[in-house]
């Protein structure tokens, strides 16, 4: 496999200075920014507030759990990556970094939910009434249950038991709230808050059906699922498929083809569930919900990218490329790729990337990810570099080339 990169060691320049290198850590990346602001507001109210009526206190738990579950909302997440990305090109680079940095929005999520939490339990350490106090520290242990499983630590670790009692816990504190709020003589407005939360809740699983998919397997690593069930999502999307709807949903990068139906998906062994997609290929699956926007599709707000990828990150970079939206150049190293994905893929690959940069690491060993991709930054001229791989290398490459002020963006596995 060839490309077209002097192999020669490059030669990357300096990093700007301490304080962009520390705003560009992984630590300080905008999703912790969004938390920790939304958590500083709760803060301020508390403040600006003093003394807080207990009415108070139940508005700011539901707000809190409002900002929770709707900025998670399919809908609410498309319409995010369509308002920022509508910035045209002439407008500053300055600017433009930043609105790619959309995906980040999951830290209002967590932000909000740490605040309910706390809002919640003050309430509760104020409620006297028996049966209402019984109600308040169930949901109150529940979210505290809630909260502790979606920390890092346990996520990573089990991140299928994350999602079950995140799912689960979710329903079950979504009913607690309306026990609570019934006793409690509500208003109005809690109840208006609390049907749109409970709507956006149940909506994607309104929209759970079981469709036909045609997979092919070219090698033990990968699958090729197709469909073509009358959807045709948008390159850049997301949809989420399960084969048991109640236990776990795994999303994946849609690959739609210029001018025909359905989509692909690439599915590479990466644990239990994806492994055993592999090994069954299955016929049917789960599908709920739409099409959701993926980090890639912030590509409109720069003039050129590059996409860095290894292995099946491909995957959510394919779409991209054969769309041609905007001018790009692919970095790629995955092990022999044509005996792993297959010729037909790869040649689809180089039919729209002839100067794609395909890095062999079952021949040439694993290469500098940030030199490569700077590399191309450089020889492109491009304004963004968008990376698609693994937790540690996505952040060693966005690290490594935010720190020398180029705009890098990738995945930040906050769900």
């Amino acid at each position: 496999m060839t490309t077209s990169l002097n192999r020669t060691e490059t030669e990357l320049p300096p990093p700007k200075g301490k304080l962009r290198g520390l705003l560009a850590h992984p630590r300080l990346m905008h999703h912790n920014r969004l938390a920790a602001l939304v958590v500083a507001l709760n803060l301020a109210y508390v403040y600006a507030g003093r003394p807080l009526s207990d009415r108070s206190l139940g508005h700011a738990a539901l707000a809190n759990l409002a900002l929770a579950v709707l900025i998670r909302q399919q809908y609410v997440v498309n319409l995010l990556f369509r308002l920022a990305t509508s910035a045209p090109t002439h407008w500053p680079l300055r600017l433009r970094r930043t609105l790619g940095k959309v995906y980040h929005f999951g830290g209002l999520h967590v932000g909000a939910a740490l605040a309910g939490a706390a809002w919640f339990l003050a309430l509760t350490l104020r409620t006297t009434d028996g049966p209402l106090a019984a109600v308040s520290w169930t949901l109150t242990a529940l979210l505290a249950v809630i909260v502790a499983t979606a920390l890092p630590p346990f996520r990573s670790r089990r991140h299928d038991a994350f999602e079950r009692i995140h799912r689960f816990g979710g329903w079950s504190a979504l009913a607690l709230f309306w026990t609570h709020t019934l006793m409690a003589a509500p208003g109005p407005l809690s109840l208006s808050v609390l049907t749109l939360v409970t709507f956006s809740v149940a909506l994607p699983w309104l929209r759970l059906r079981r469709v036909d998919v045609r997979t092919e397997r070219p090698s033990r690593h990968v699958a090729l699922a197709r469909f073509d069930y009358g959807v045709t999502p948008f390159a850049g999307s997301s949809t989420a498929i399960s084969r048991s709807p109640l236990k776990e949903w795994h999303s994946f990068a849609n690959v739609p083809a210029p001018g025909e139906s359905g989509f692909r998906l690439t599915i590479s062994r990466a644990g239990d569930w994806t492994g055993s997609f592999i090994d069954d290929l299955p016929s049917k699956v789960w599908t709920k919900g739409i099409t959701t926007a993926g980090v890639a599709n912030i590509e409109v707000l720069f003039t050129k990218v590059v996409y860095v990828a290894t292995g099946s990150g491909i995957g959510p970079c394919l779409p991209h490329l054969l769309a041609a939206q905007v001018p790009s150049r692919l970095v790629w190293a995955t092990r022999d790729p044509r005996a792993t994905y297959g010729d037909a893929l790869v040649d689809e690959i180089l039919a729209v990337q002839p100067q794609a940069v395909v890095w062999d690491t079952s021949r040439d060993g694993k290469p500098d990810m940030v030199a490569l991709a700077y590399a191309a930054y450089r020889d492109f001229g491009a304004e963004a570099v968008i990376c698609i791989s693994n937790k540690k290398l996505t952040w060693q490459v966005v690290h490594g080339l935010e720190r020398r002020g180029i705009p890098a963006y990738g995945a930040i596995w906050d769900s």
